[in-house]
């Protein structure tokens, strides 16, 4: 049985609150003073305090830091009749777990316990996210699938030569990574690398960016500036969206790989540069040759060496070390320890198709730990077109298998919708019979997608409150 500790000054709402969570199957213990909810703490550990912020004496956020650092794995939801902005951004930075305004909606509290408890009472199954080895790179590749490791074995192969290398592949697959993983077991690993995307500038300034101009070649040419193949020498430039780039640069480029030669705008004598050329492109350049879009001899000289990215739907089975690797890189961008991820989120992400690849699954992963209140990434951060994936393919796949070898999930999920259909979706009838709350009964119809038939009832629930002057 969960203990919960209830912090207000307001007697009557603590009773009332307490009578109600009593119901819900929870030990729950009062007190209406910061000071005698701690010592009532000291005494029996709650694993969840409700706070109130404005009490007498000592507040409610006054009172905060003194609980997360006496029990830190307290989760603590913060209550006020006020509705200011500032409060709710300073108790959230302080460590409450959630910031409920009164009067209290009894469901909305009732699902924001359900969630906090829901890893103390071994109802969400969370798997441990190891972290990166210390001292390893943070642009290190990681993949155990066979094509990430043909992909591999193909930067071992060319890394040492300096043959041009064309990487191919969609959006978000990871180009740059491989152009850099390319330069770092290179010839000269210590030289520059220098980056420049040809789809970013318009075609003069690309080519300022590029060859450089002396002072006075344009309009704004204030000064000589070298430019990224000056720069580069001794190294490695990488091209990025090399596919974009106009007739006339192609042109310049080509020659640059013929001869090792280019001109900065304004000069009248060409430069050289060694540096080794990797491009990038998510286009067919094979197919913009046929259009006429892209100049043929240029497409040969560019894929000397070609390596091509798997798109992640593609290569799922390096999932799991993808999310180590990226949640090691965001929480120390973050300063965040998020150290666990559901069982269910991995169904979810493992079920979704992921189209824009790596760098999609990373944005993902930096919403969730920026908005979770705790070490967990659980199913309530994802967004609604990839929270349903995982439960649409459980779905799909128990109608195709005997009933004997469904999951313990496709087992609840026909249940469920057994006694909802039962009921004729009375949804108070339906959670007396499975021995559930209405927060955790909708919870479930949003996992499981499930529908009401037409013509049936879907009860209209009115939300309980507590109130507080």
């Amino acid at each position: 049985m969960s203990k919960i500790l209830i912090v207000d000054d307001d007697a009557a709402s603590c009773r009332t609150l307490q009578l109600h969570l009593q119901t819900q199957g929870y030990d729950v213990k009062v007190a209406h003073s910061v000071e005698s909810g701690l010592a009532q703490a000291d005494a029996d550990t709650p694993e969840l305090v409700i706070l109130d912020i404005r009490m007498p004496g000592i507040s409610g956020l006054e009172g905060l830091p003194e609980f997360k650092k006496r029990f830190p794995v307290t989760h603590v939801i913060m209550i006020t009749a006020f509705h200011d902005m500032e409060s709710t951004i300073e108790a959230m930075q302080k460590g409450a777990d959630d910031y409920i305004h009164k009067p209290l909606d009894i469901d909305e509290l009732e699902a924001a316990i359900e969630k906090l408890l829901a890893f103390r009472d071994g109802t969400e199954d969370l798997v441990p996210t190891e972290a990166p080895p210390k001292g390893s790179n943070p642009l290190t590749m990681v993949g155990r699938s066979r094509a990430m490791k043909e992909v591999f074995k193909t930067i071992g192969l060319v890394a040492k030569s300096p043959a041009t290398v064309l990487i191919t592949g969609e959006s978000g697959t990871g180009k740059e990574l491989v152009a850099r993983a390319v330069h770092r077991s290179s010839e000269n690993p210590e030289g520059p690398f220098v980056a420049i995307n040809c789809a970013a500038l318009v075609e003069t300034l690309l080519e300022s960016d590029m060859f450089g101009h002396e002072k006075g070649a344009f309009t704004g040419a204030v000064n000589r500036q070298e430019g990224k193949f000056a720069l580069a020498r001794g190294g490695t430039i990488f091209l990025d969206e090399v596919g974009e780039l106009s007739p006339s640069m192609q042109a310049k480029l080509l020659r640059v790989l013929q001869y090792k030669e280019f001109t900065p705008l304004g000069a009248k004598m060409p430069q050289t540069t060694d540096a080794r050329v990797i491009t990038a492109t998510n286009l067919d350049l094979s197919e913009q040759v046929k259009r006429g879009n892209f100049r043929e001899d240029l497409f040969y000289r560019l894929q000397v060496v070609n390596v091509h990215l798997p798109p992640l739907r593609d290569r799922k089975e390096d999932l799991m070390d993808l999310i180590q690797t990226l949640l090691g890189r965001i929480n120390k961008e973050l300063r965040r320890n998020v150290t666990h991820i559901s069982k269910d989120v991995l169904q979810c992400l493992e079920s979704y198709q992921w189209p824009g690849n790596v760098r999609e699954l990373e944005n993902l992963l930096m919403k969730c730990v920026a908005l979770s209140p705790g070490d967990n990434i659980t199913r309530d951060l994802l967004p609604d077109n990839i929270s349903c994936c995982g439960t649409a393919a459980t779905a799909r796949d128990s109608k195709e298998k005997p009933m004997d070898e469904w999951s313990l999930e496709e087992m609840e999920m026909a249940h469920v919708a057994r006694v909802l259909n039962a009921t004729q979706w009375h949804k108070g009838r339906a959670c007396e019979i499975l021995g559930v709350s209405r927060p955790r009964l909708r919870r479930m119809i949003n996992q499981f997608q499930l529908v009401s038939p037409a013509g049936e009832i879907d009860e209209d629930e009115e939300s309980t409150t507590i109130s507080n002057a």
